[in-house]
């Protein structure tokens, strides 16, 4: 009797020790494959690793996992633990709801994160964690958030309401059912919503109270609605808190209306918490983003853009010398740390007074590297690793050398954990988590190559191509043409979720992924030349990729598929390739130029790439109305618009995919989001509308819901049946 007893007393202890689920958690999928043969389910039951977050003494590294339920449509997210070196993984919630944005407490024994829009604090005991305390009451949800480095503040990002986009009820309350959105002002629509709310940043003591509105500080102050973060991609890495924990660093965009339509100039700014003023660090031209304090306070790095309205110039690595006391900020020395470094810098992270950072090169993969204050640049992984790496969360010095903690994937696995290890002997690398190992085990593998394409005008460009499981070169198999969207992108080591090219080839298809003009791993010049120049060198290099392809003895038929940029792509090849491609897939593609130009809300994008904007200003002085001069357009000067004189700009508009419709004869399927305000959905209406009225084999696919990408599960996975029943009519 008392064994018994004490048998139920040690199985109760057992099980307190596991977090009680929610009803409604989402957790790993058990699902089993047949023959090896990736599918779309496959890929959505795939779970999703990001944001890891070393703790203070170095012995855990806490991080996030999503998984998917397709029957209930939805993602749910959840906190884990490992040691650095990967083992001893656990799993420490269980919740039915997303948590996001966790972070250590100083002394590691508490976890800060998000969920359900509010801030909550969880005590760890062990591999166990604590009842959650909310610690926000923001009626308008916080987005994002920042500690600062005592933790006795944060940062947080909520919204507020744009006052510039007029609603029914605003005027007559009475018409609270009501509908609809009126504005005088450019700012009011934003890839997939109305701007009916701004961003905006507060700071406000956390631990004492519950942060709320009363207690919070907008640091922008009474300024003009301004976005802070800037919209639509910018989130806390656009903050920083400086060693002191009284100044803040930022980014933004401090433009309305024309200015901010046709405008890329963010600049860098410093809050200071103690007195309420704002510091402009005086950066010129375009996008300054990013910025990080060193962790002594003496310096400040950020990346910048020289040309403002342009958003895929370089991205240049900056540092400025900062001194910082009781007076406050000073800011000197503000210069360019790597100028003869010919390529985007991003995700920067100090270790001391060095800075590390991610860059694609030419090997056509994003690579570590390592810079110090003298502008001395190393890279750290080598060129035959073939795997996207990113920057490091954590930089642990060892006995023997260094190690950094990071991320990577590539094309035939999704992100996991890696270790890179610096020592005298060399660099090595090591995976740290396996998140996904039981499900890519029951799949058969997949061969990756990189090949090199003469060009038109004899460059070599890079090409990947991945091929299918049990690839016999005697045999035949169809093909596909991957056409990159950005435009100002690359095809690397990339995995993606919504085009996932080893699923592609474990559907028995070979890929081809060409790096033509415009992509951003071989130096601004490769990069430059496709501003301007749509229908032009970069047309005909995804036709030498496909003619190569396509004259291999193991390839049969060659289809043509991209979205965005690569969807414009494929509309203009359909009017150019003659019988080099047997079907075309055109996922949120440009149709129209012409009316795009007036249907977009960043019109600085199409101002600089549909012509090259030969000169930018705002002046006041010149009024609000066209000059009509076919440059001058509401007090701004531009090229690049319908109306414009410029030579690439007329060029541009007459070599539009709509203006080569009737050369159409190939099948293609038209995909579109009806929430796309990036690239509005009667785009590909109106190409799938030309289709049918040439005779041409067309499908159209749209998704009422849905924005520039397929977001919802269940949608998702009707986008890929769709997909592949199109190619494989076509191709097999």
């Amino acid at each position: 009797m008392k064994r018994t007893f004490f048998a139920i007393i040690c199985l109760v202890m057992a099980i307190s020790c596991v977090q009680k689920e929610d009803s409604g958690y989402v957790g790993p999928s058990d699902i089993r494959i047949e023959d090896g043969v990736m599918t779309p389910e496959t890929l959505l039951s795939l779970g999703r690793l990001s944001d890891p977050q070393l703790s203070p003494d170095g012995s855990r590294i806490l991080y996030g996992v999503s998984y998917t339920d397709i029957a209930a449509n939805r993602s749910c997210r959840n906190l884990f633990l490992c040691h650095p070196d990967g083992s001893g993984k656990v799993q420490l919630t269980r919740y039915a709801k997303s948590v996001s944005g966790a972070r250590w407490s100083l002394d590691g024994e508490s976890i800060y994160f998000l969920q359900g829009g509010q801030l909550w604090k969880a005590p760890l005991k062990g591999n166990k964690l604590g009842k959650r305390v909310q610690l926000s009451d923001v009626p308008n949800g916080i987005g994002d958030f920042k500690l600062s480095p005592d933790q006795e503040q944060v940062l947080y990002v909520s919204t507020v309401k744009n006052t510039a986009l007029e609603q029914p009820a605003d005027s007559d309350p009475a018409l609270d059912k009501a509908k609809a959105y009126a504005t005088e002002d450019l700012m009011y629509r934003h890839w997939d919503h109305w701007v009916t709310e701004v961003p905006r940043t507060y700071v406000a003591p956390l631990g004492k109270q519950r942060i709320t509105p009363e207690n919070s500080v907008d640091i922008l102050g009474t300024e003009e609605l301004f976005e802070l973060p800037t919209e639509p991609f910018g989130g806390a890495e656009q903050l920083d808190w400086a060693p002191d924990s009284r100044h803040i660093v930022y980014s933004c965009r401090k433009k309305v209306g024309k200015q901010y339509a046709f405008s890329t100039n963010t600049a860098i700014y410093i809050y200071d918490t103690l007195t309420g003023k704002t510091m402009d660090v005086k950066t010129d031209g375009g996008y300054d983003t990013d910025p990080v304090w060193s962790p002594d306070g003496t310096h400040l790095a950020w990346i910048s853009m020289e040309r403002d309205g342009y958003e895929a110039d370089r991205q240049r690595l900056f540092v400025a010398d900062t001194e910082i006391d009781g007076d406050g900020v000073r800011v000197q020395n503000i210069r360019e740390l790597l100028p003869e470094f010919d390529h985007d810098v991003a995700g920067l992270m100090w270790h001391g007074n060095e800075l590390f950072f991610n860059a694609l090169v030419g090997e056509g993969i994003q690579a570590l590297w390592c810079a110090d204050l003298s502008g001395d640049v190393q890279r750290i992984t080598a060129p035959d690793w073939n795997y996207d790496f990113f920057s490091p969360f954590a930089v642990l010095d060892r006995e023997d050398g260094v190690e950094l903690l990071a991320s990577y994937y590539c094309l035939k696995f999704p992100t996991e954990l890696v270790s890179v290890k610096i020592t005298e002997e060399g660099v090595s690398f090591a995976q740290l988590s396996h998140e996904n190992q039981a499900i890519l085990d029951q799949l058969a593998d997949v061969r990756d190559e990189r090949v090199f394409v003469e060009t038109v005008d004899h460059q070599q460009m890079l090409c990947w191509v991945l091929y299918p499981p049990q690839f016999d070169p005697s045999q035949q198999y169809p093909a596909i043409e991957i056409v990159l969207g950005g435009p100002q992108g690359s095809n690397s080591q990339d995995w993606s979720y919504r085009w996932c090219y080893r699923l592609m080839a474990q559907q028995g298809y070979i890929v081809i992924l060409p790096n033509r003009r415009g992509t951003t791993a071989f130096g601004q010049a490769w990069k430059e030349q496709i501003s301007g120049d749509y229908p032009g060198l970069n047309m005909q290099d995804y036709l030498s990729a496909g003619r190569y392809i396509k004259s291999q003895p193991y390839v049969d038929k060659l289809a043509c598929v991209g979205a965005s940029y690569g969807g414009y792509s494929a509309y203009m090849l359909e009017g150019l390739h003659g019988d080099l491609f047997d079907c075309f897939v055109a996922h949120a593609g440009i149709f129209d130029e012409k009316q795009l130009w007036y249907t977009t809300e960043e019109m600085w994008f199409a101002n600089w790439d549909n012509g090259g904007l030969t000169e930018y200003a705002y002046d006041p002085d010149l009024g609000m109305g066209p000059a009509r001069d076919g440059i001058t357009f509401g007090g701004m000067q531009q090229a690049g618009a319908p109306y414009a004189s410029t030579p690439k700009a007329q060029r541009h508009y007459a070599n539009s995919p709509s203006s080569m419709v009737t050369k159409w004869h190939t099948p293609i399927l038209c995909i579109h989001g009806m929430m796309d305000y990036r690239i509005p959905y009667e785009q590909g209406m109106a190409a799938f509308n030309a289709a049918q009225m040439m005779g041409v084999p067309s499908k159209l696919l749209v998704f009422p819901e849905e924005s520039h990408w397929i977001l919802q599960p269940q949608n998702s996975l009707y986008w890929h049946r769709v997909l592949y029943d199109w190619l494989d009519r076509w191709m097999k």
